[in-house]
């Protein structure tokens, strides 16, 4: 086992296509950690350069205390499960777990030949190797059986095998669970983790998918156009993102975003949905009283039409410069009540679409302005009686908002200064 350690590492392709943009990232020894993003972001590439399937173009990668840019893959001491199983169809499953481990292990012909219990003592390290990670994925039964009498998620099961049995530095995962439907999805997920817990090997895992992010990961590192947007803990990145893009990102449905203004209406900071005519605006020059910016030319198209919501105490003192901006507000879906709860905000909005989830709905609507909302909520009570285009009050968590600058990766400005410490995820 070892830590594994990148510091500005590149990857520019012919074009001038910059994959992954100078990341740093340190992973510690036995530390399960998750690379996350949309299709294009670099995780995969990034995974491949510390594999050795790509070169660099610059930086340093370390696996344990040695610099492994210019070492081969097969000396990296690495095992890597990808999307595909990559199974010999001609082979039964022991073989299959047992071939990298020949390969490395066994003798040439002439040695064999020569020294025969040698053979025999490497053969049976090899068969006690294969059956304890056997047992371990609950695949001692299959042993026997080819690929093609195997369901899916056997077949990934056999691969993770394959890498166990070579008790490498660390696993490398490349989105793993992809080709398996939802339910086999979750059920492998859940045997990565605990196989996790029991060999503690440093494990690098990438995903498109925040769920699997969110459940397997001691940490995530959220990825966008090859730059590391926030690399913590699942509940740290999902209670704390550190941008719009992670905020947004990470979660069930996504976060609901709406621009608006900050603005003081009778000595209250407020929030004003609506989209801005210009990009600051303030009191007139000379005018230095607060209730000025109430009148003072902050342009909002329709203006009054947008939903007002007052910010709550804790938030003030970090918001005050920007009164007067455009700002952006994130709610997620979670965070929107039909019953009024303990310092909350009203809001009206029109229900379109119902989407039953069992014992949780989710609610499709949009505001006066036409900003999309969706609101997960608990389907009993007030929810049993919803019917589509219809007006709802929606109270929002006031507890629980966010504001964010401007952009796609505007930050987060509802922190405080530095992140929390929050405990990791309970154990699957």
């Amino acid at each position: 086992m070892a830590h594994v350690h990148l510091e500005k590492v590149t990857k520019v392709y012919p074009g001038g296509v910059k994959a992954v943009d100078a990341i740093d990232l340190s992973i510690a020894d036995r530390e399960f950690v998750v690379l996350v993003g949309p299709s294009g972001c670099g995780k995969s590439t990034t995974l491949r350069m510390v594999a050795g399937l790509e070169e660099a173009t610059s930086g340093v990668i370390k696996i344990g205390e040695r610099v492994v840019n210019d070492v081969p893959p097969k000396d990296r001491d690495i095992a890597m499960v990808f999307q595909n199983y990559a199974l010999y169809p001609h082979m039964t499953v022991y073989q299959n777990m047992a071939f990298g481990l020949t390969l490395r292990e066994m003798p040439g012909l002439l040695s064999r030949l020569l020294h025969p219990g040698e053979a025999r003592s490497i053969k049976k390290g090899i068969a006690a190797k294969v059956k304890r990670a056997a047992e371990m994925l609950e695949i001692s039964h299959l042993l026997d059986r080819k690929p093609k009498a195997l369901s899916g998620g056997q077949r990934q099961r056999v691969a993770v095998g394959r890498a166990i049995v070579r008790e490498p530095a660390a696993f490398l995962f490349d989105e793993p669970l992809s080709n398996l439907d939802a339910k086999l999805r979750v059920t492998t997920r859940a045997e990565l983790k605990r196989v996790h817990q029991r060999l503690r090997t440093t494990t690098i895992y990438v995903t498109h998918d925040q769920e699997e992010a969110m459940t397997l990961g001691d940490r995530i590192v959220a990825m966008k156009d090859g730059v590391i947007q926030q690399a913590d803990t699942p509940l740290a990145t999902y209670n704390q993102p550190r941008n719009r893009f992670v905020a947004g990102f990470i979660g069930m449905p996504p976060m609901n975003f709406f621009e608006g203004a900050l603005r003081i209406i009778g000595g209250e900071m407020v929030f004003e949905e609506g989209k801005l005519l210009s990009n600051k605006v303030g009191p007139p020059d000379g005018d230095s009283r607060p209730e000025s910016t109430a009148q003072a030319g902050i342009e909002l198209t329709l203006p009054g039409k947008g939903f007002r919501l007052v910010v709550p105490m804790r938030l003030r003192d970090a918001l005050a410069d920007r009164v007067g901006q455009r700002i952006v507000l994130g709610i997620r879906p979670e965070h929107l009540h039909l019953e009024a709860i303990v310092e909350s905000c009203p809001i009206e909005v029109k229900l379109n679409v119902i989407e039953p989830l069992g014992n949780d709905m989710d609610l499709y609507m949009e505001t006066n302005l036409n900003d999309r909302v969706v609101a997960r909520v608990e389907a009993s009570g007030r929810a049993a009686g919803l019917r589509g285009d219809s007006q709802v009050i929606l109270n929002v968590d006031l507890r629980k908002i966010h504001f964010f600058e401007p952009g796609d990766t505007g930050m987060n400005l509802s922190l405080s200064s530095g992140f929390s410490s929050e405990p990791a995820h309970a154990l699957a």
